[in-house]
Order: structure tokens, then sequence, then C-alpha cells
């Protein structure tokens, strides 16, 4: 069974950090890309941040310069590292776990951050 759990995410101040990390289990977590995507209410969900299985990365233009994502595969961890969040960045945001070989995705049940003065 394939579980991705989101953590990590809560209320912070604008200008503040957050660091999310989402857990896989039931994949075998180096054969995937992985990304974080976000829903803001209202709003489609949008692509924040991948990183392939060969570890290369794509950022939205928002989040440039201000998010990183990285894996650990010893782990089975995917992280965002979130600094300068902007009231902007409020939204739940969801791990996904895609395999180019299959075509198959995965997604979490998401994580909501809240940036807030």
């Amino acid at each position: 069974q394939v579980q991705l759990v989101e953590s990590g995410g809560g209320l912070v101040q604008p200008g503040g950090s957050l660091r999310l990390s989402c857990a896989a289990s039931g994949i075998i977590f180096s054969i995937y890309d992985m990304g974080w995507y976000r829903q803001a209410p209202g709003n489609q969900r949008e692509l924040v941040a991948i990183v392939t299985n060969l570890g290369n990365t794509n950022y939205a233009d928002s989040v440039k310069g201000r998010f990183t994502i990285s894996r650990d595969s010893a782990k089975n961890t995917l992280s965002l590292q979130m600094r300068s969040l902007k009231v902007e960045d409020t939204a739940v945001y969801y791990c996904k776990a895609a395999n180019r070989f299959s075509g198959r995705d995965y997604w979490g049940k998401g994580t909501l951050v809240t940036v807030s003065p």
C-alpha cells in the first residue's frame, strides 16, 4: 500500500520559515520523480517544486530563491524548506510521487501552511 504522509505545516508570520516533510512508503522511492504542489482556497492546485529521480530540480517562479526541495532516498523522504514566506504562500501543500515509466501517480493528503501577521 502506497502512502505519502506530509508534515510540518502550521501558522507562521510573513518573513518566517517552515520545513515540510513527506514520508513515502510502499514505493521504490528512488525511481520516482517527487514534487510539492499547493492549493489555495478557490484556486487550482499548482506546482511548487519538483525533484526528479536523478536529482534535477525545478521551481515555480513565485518561489524561486525562497524554497528549496530535496530528497533523501535512504530515508524515503521528500522535504521542502520554505523561507521568506509571504501571505500568498498560504495553501494546503501536497506531496506527489510520479513514476515516469508506468505513468502512475500518488498523492498525499496535504498539510496546511498559513502565513499571517
